[in-house]
């Protein structure tokens, strides 16, 4: 029996109100924010409410962006960052499941040491190797190229982790049904283990895309073109501007735009992904 404590409820909903505010605080700030004209900043002053130039100001980021910081339409700039997050969070997931369903279903020399050296690599990410990373990406002419932004962030060692661990659950049954059924090692890996782990795939798919879209060091290191800035990238030059004041109301424009897909994402695929976190029969 549950018992009803009023001042443990009251206490509880008051600390996850608070903790709303704390999280949606600086969402409100910038959406109000990207509806104000530049001028409005001069003050030294944020305004808290909403102003009457959220049209002029999405529009322009959107179809034509800031010529004097050199930044292209926002839809372009999403675009790089869809096609890299698209690309780091299918090839992780590539990669991984295949390279999982070898270490578990493959009897081969070293099989463990080999899984133990793609362990390892979560001790090494791209930020701690980012120099002999950007030479081998110079050195092989994929500098503002897609290749170049989604590649070096295409393998992961948490993601192969995570699908061994799913394959380890998986009953042996199902391997000697297979087997006794004639079906060889790439059908039961797509007709058995894919659909088995659908849910999996997905919540992976939703951590690898935000992972994807909200990268910042790597494509602002290779990127020089204006052509091939991603969203996040973008903002960071926009606001670094060196013969004039930042124009706040457009980067914050272009934050709130580039809130908008991680959100839908999680959004559209939310069901998925919790049963993905959660499940834990097969």
């Amino acid at each position: 029996m549950v018992e009803n404590r009023p001042f443990l409820n009251f206490l509880a909903h008051l600390v996850l109100i608070l903790g709303v505010v704390v999280v949606a605080l600086p969402v409100w700030v910038a959406l109000v924010a990207s509806t104000h004209a530049s001028n409005d900043f001069l003050r030294g002053t944020v305004p808290m409410w909403f102003g009457d130039q959220a049209y002029e100001n999405y529009s322009r980021m959107l179809s034509r962006g800031i010529s004097t910081s050199g930044m292209p339409p926002v839809g372009w700039m999403m675009l790089n960052s869809l096609m890299m997050a698209l690309g780091i969070a299918l090839g992780k997931i590539a990669i991984s499941i295949t390279s999982a369903f070898a270490i578990v279903y493959f009897r081969f020399p070293f099989r463990m040491a080999a899984f133990w050296i793609i362990f390892s690599t979560m001790m090494l990410p791209v930020e701690v190797r980012i120099v002999p990373t950007f030479k081998v990406v110079a050195d092989l002419g994929m500098l503002n190229t897609y290749p170049g932004l989604i590649i070096p962030l295409i393998a992961s060692a948490t993601a192969t982790f995570l699908f061994r661990q799913v394959f380890l659950s998986m009953p042996d049954e199902l391997t000697e049904a297979a087997r006794i059924d004639g079906a060889g090692p790439m059908k039961f890996f797509r007709d058995i283990l894919l659909p088995l782990s659908r849910t999996n795939i997905a919540a992976l798919f939703v951590i690898m895309f935000i992972y994807g879209w909200n990268q910042y060091l790597w494509p602002l290191l290779i990127t020089t073109d204006s052509d091939m800035y991603t969203i996040v990238a973008g903002i960071k030059r926009m606001s670094t501007v060196a013969d004039t004041d930042p124009q706040w109301n457009y980067i914050m424009a272009t934050a709130i735009l580039a809130m908008l897909p991680p959100l839908l994402v999680v959004i559209f695929m939310q069901r998925l992904f919790v049963k993905g976190l959660v499940e834990t029969e097969k």
